[in-house]
């Protein structure tokens, strides 16, 4: 049963990667610990590793087809790695009802930008000839890579869900190329989050081989027909199941545990 959970978890995770460019891995946690009980404590780290991974596998597609802004994806990462240490450290200090209910608020603060999305592109940060005016974008991209690398340490989370909009109404990149990112910049966050449990990790690395290699199916499927896939329908329908397994998770950590 057991793996079983797992799989399907997996195949879930990498699906929505592969296709929206993040906010699967907003259910890797909530699946751990509650669909197959692993603690908090090795939830986290196992989500990274299993969010990092299969972004990796779910961005060899976009990669191929020239589908990343590169230099987008390296000022996000540089400033989300040592964001996402920290915010490691920082998960290993608070008690286990503290981060899932800060979690849950999380979730329920990514449903709604999922429902909120206009499907705009903006072009505060492009001049012309599609290039980026970078003394005009970094004040807004700097933050958000800070913001979205310490969420990614501290709740195991890859953050596309924060990356994908940001480098759409901020930075004025196509969403094909903006997924493409938001998996590089995804890629780079869970490895940084993950040192940060390095010197104490304990993991059942069965289950976490299992749900990786799942997640790296799903997503690596996902890159292939997702261009036959309504995302902005699937996004929705994926916002409200959110809500629902926040809510759960708020229910649980304030009544049943």
């Amino acid at each position: 049963m057991t793996i079983l959970v797992s799989v399907v978890l997996g195949v879930v995770i990498g699906i929505l990667l592969g296709l929206l460019g993040g906010g699967g891995s907003i259910l890797a946690v909530p699946g751990l610990v509650y669909g197959l009980g692993i603690p908090l404590g090795q939830a986290v780290p196992m989500s990274l590793i299993v969010v990092g991974v299969s972004a990796l596998f779910g961005a060899i597609p976009k990669i191929r087809s020239s589908r990343v802004q590169w230099r987008v994806a390296g000022m996000f990462a540089l400033t989300g790695l040592p964001a996402a240490f920290a915010g490691s450290a920082v998960n290993q200090a608070l008690p286990a009802p503290l981060t899932l209910a800060g979690f849950s608020v999380l979730m329920i603060v990514a449903g709604a930008r999922m429902l909120s999305g206009t499907g705009r592109i903006g072009t505060a940060c492009r001049v012309e000839g599609s290039t980026v005016d970078w003394r005009r974008c970094t004040s807004r991209a700097v933050p958000v890579g800070l913001g979205v690398g310490f969420l990614t340490g501290l709740f195991g989370v890859g953050g596309g869900f924060l990356i994908v909009p940001a480098l759409v109404l901020l930075l004025g990149i196509e969403m094909s190329t903006a997924i493409g990112t938001s998996l590089v910049i995804v890629t780079a966050n869970s490895g940084s989050g993950l040192l940060a449990y390095l010197g104490d990790l304990s993991l059942d690395w069965r289950i976490t081989a299992v749900f990786t290699a799942t997640a790296i199916g799903g997503s690596l499927i996902a890159g292939r027909y997702g261009k036959h896939v309504d995302t902005t329908r699937l996004q929705k329908w994926f916002a409200y199941l959110i809500f629902v397994v926040a809510a759960f998770v708020l229910i649980e950590v304030a009544f049943l545990r």
